[in-house]
């Protein structure tokens, strides 16, 4: 990837879905946080129909987890050092065990739990810059990873690429399991994890009102378009 070819500043990755596209409206810094990401990933499927239905672009679904552990997976071949910052710290050091498994040659040359005090964060920094890791991955669900960037991008002195994976720790770890590949290939993994989660409904009841937005722009636009050739 050329982001860890190219400069010194780290590049943001994060993934955007329905429920966040929703919390940015709400949320000022972690709107312009995505405004400003090097690389925004479409893991909601909700996404990949809108960019289909409002401007004709086909793209697919590319979920965190399977982002990182290719991520994971160049870092080892190429010899690049990783920091996994986020999630329980029981979670944190099983997910980083399986990783140096999973991926022959892989370093994580540093780990931490996600409740680091305010406090505390200069100490977390200067971990991290120590690790001289040029990868980090932030587990600290969202808005929290988005804002923690724009808070300290400027401060990592290593790092060229930091992508925000939310809860996928708790996957890799297998405290949580993913659709089978059935569900996945039909577009309906979060149908999935809602019957698996039934409390996901609080975050996932904004689908409705996504989808009818995404509708009533199509409407629009189609309106426009008519009117141009009146």
């Amino acid at each position: 990837m050329d982001f860890l070819k190219s400069g010194s500043r780290p590049h943001s990755i994060f993934a955007v879905n329905p429920e966040k596209n929703f919390l940015a409206s709400k949320d000022s810094v972690l709107s312009e946080t995505l405004k400003n990401a090097d690389l925004l990933i479409p893991d909601g499927i909700g996404i990949v129909l809108a960019a289909r239905i409002l401007y004709g672009i086909k793209i697919e679904r590319i979920p965190g987890v399977e982002f990182m552990e290719d991520l994971c997976a160049l870092a080892a071949k190429e010899g690049y050092r990783a920091f996994v910052y986020g999630g329980r710290d029981e979670v944190n050091r099983a997910a980083v065990q399986i990783l140096e498994g999973r991926y022959s040659g892989l370093e994580i040359a540093g780990r931490s739990h996600g409740y680091v005090s305010e406090k505390e964060m200069p100490d977390l920094i200067k971990r991290i810059n120590d690790s001289k890791a040029e990868v980090l991955f932030l587990a600290l669900g969202s808005p929290l990873q988005e804002k923690w960037f724009t808070a300290y991008n400027h401060l990592l002195k290593n790092v060229k690429i930091c992508q925000g994976i939310g809860g996928t720790l708790d996957t890799i770890a297998g405290n949580v399991k993913r659709a089978p590949v059935i569900w996945r290939k039909c577009g309906a993994e979060w149908l999935y994890r809602l019957l698996a989660e039934p409390t996901r409904i609080k975050r996932q009841k904004v689908l409705p009102l996504f989808a009818f937005m995404v509708l009533l722009g199509k409407f629009k636009n189609l309106l426009k378009g008519s009117q141009k050739f009146q």
